[in-house]
């Protein structure tokens, strides 16, 4: 059975290979320093076992009024927004294919949500890849303008926003 759960410290990473050489380095060497020292992320994992199939980073994050859809603006303040940031989405080659992302996405979606209860927030935020834009579309994201602080080791990615109201369920 998958579990979904917070990455804990003696989670092997070791071995994880997603096949993208910068997800895979970001996951065994700066996600625990993240989570753990420096406290400025949450990287879920989904296990099965004590093999870690998938991993995704979050962390809360803003966006600015004026990057957001016409329609949004009437509606919103015209100051920094709170949003949750999809930083890092991940899954081992030796899981593709067996819905381990979505998984993972559902349990973002659900702390977006206990964000918003918590002390606000708009939406989530992905800076996306061209390889992986049509995947976020068909969950509902849409390219926006910027997103304050997109991350300059990402290049050619596209700031793309889910708003709240339109999360998807988050029972797995």
């Amino acid at each position: 059975m998958i579990e979904i759960r917070p990455l804990q410290k003696e989670d092997d990473r070791s071995t994880f290979c997603s096949g993208n050489i910068d997800l895979d380095r970001f996951f065994r060497k700066y996600a625990g320093q993240n989570q753990f020292r420096h406290h400025i992320g949450l990287t879920l994992v989904a296990v099965e076992g004590s093999s870690v199939l998938g991993f995704a980073t979050i962390c809360a994050s803003e966006i600015e009024i004026d990057d957001l859809p016409n329609t949004w603006k009437k509606r919103l303040p015209a100051y920094p927004l709170p949003v949750l940031r999809l930083a890092r989405l991940a899954v081992d080659q030796t899981a593709q294919s067996r819905g381990i992302g979505k998984k993972l996405l559902r349990a973002v979606f659900g702390q977006a949500q206990k964000m918003a209860e918590g002390f606000g927030c708009l939406g989530v935020v992905v800076d996306a890849k061209a390889a992986v834009i049509d995947f976020y579309q068909g969950l509902g994201f849409t390219a926006i303008e910027a997103v304050k602080g997109q991350l300059p080791d990402r290049p050619a990615t596209i700031p793309m926003f889910l708003p709240l109201a339109s999360l998807p369920k988050t029972r797995s």
